[in-house]
């Protein structure tokens, strides 16, 4: 049983080596610059022959692995504002199993990840905040918080990310606290998210996932994430990396809207 089982695992690796290498590729460049690369797990997927709902689960599968380990360690070094990050999620952790439940059709569901993936790219290509920042006034009650967490928490849950990217540029422009403290709150958020989101879509009757595949991809990320701590800034500097997987993503969602929009 064992031997047929690796054998199965390994002819299901040589089938789809080149995703697994993009995977491995982009968890260690990402992980040695503190990023978890969700987005760009799901861009590749999107180019794959995956059927999209495997997609959404895969990809927040993926999302829980790489952003766990970075909970625990702002968790530990307490970054994680509490009384301030519970308002976020409150909302959020409902909408995003919704949205993981609700049955979208397939071009519905690439239409909202060419867009989610285009705003993807513009966020990271202009944002540059660094660390040492100083907070200014938080502009942005709890009424707000919640509210924005629900709305990004259900579109989290129907296209299959952790809704990072769209709550980090919120934090930031409404000063909500240091760049540190948001990248906290930001990865608390995603994992919650994934977390919800992955419930939602494992309860719809249409559910459907490659469970080896799966396994194989998160192991994958995982190996990539902890070789990606190691080498901690040795090749790519934060701002390198975020500009050029912005030209990645912007690249894929273009082509995405382009085909479903047009049919070609």
């Amino acid at each position: 049983m064992e031997v047929h089982y690796f054998s199965a695992m390994l002819e299901l690796f040589l089938e789809h080596s080149l995703i697994v290498l993009l995977f491995f590729i982009i968890a260690v460049l990402y992980s040695s610059v503190g990023f978890g690369g969700g987005s760009s797990y799901l861009a590749v997927l999107a180019l794959s022959t995956m059927y999209f709902t495997e997609i959404r689960a895969t990809a927040l599968l993926c999302n829980i692995v790489v952003v766990s380990s970075n909970v625990m360690l702002y968790q530990k070094r307490k970054d994680i504002r509490w009384k301030k990050v519970i308002p976020l999620t409150t909302v959020s952790i409902p909408l995003a199993f919704l949205g993981g439940y609700l049955k979208i059709s397939a071009q519905l569901f690439y239409i909202l990840l060419g867009v989610t993936l285009l705003f993807a790219a513009i966020t990271m290509w202009f944002t540059n905040k660094t660390q040492n920042s100083s907070p200014k006034k938080n502009n942005m009650s709890t009424a707000s918080s919640a509210g924005i967490g629900g709305m990004i928490g259900l579109i989290s849950g129907m296209v299959g990310i952790g809704g990072g990217i769209f709550l980090a540029p919120v934090l930031h422009i409404t000063y909500w606290d240091t760049p540190k403290k948001i990248a906290a709150a930001s990865s608390f958020f995603i994992l919650i998210n994934s977390l919800f989101g992955f419930a939602g879509q494992a309860t719809n009757p249409d559910f459907r996932i490659d469970w080896n595949l799966s396994l194989l991809l998160m192991g994958t990320v995982f190996i990539g994430g902890l070789i990606g701590n190691r080498m901690s800034h040795r090749f790519f500097s934060p701002a390198q990396l975020k500009k050029a997987t912005a030209l990645l993503i912007a690249f894929v969602s273009l082509r995405i809207l382009f085909k479903y929009y047009t049919g070609v």
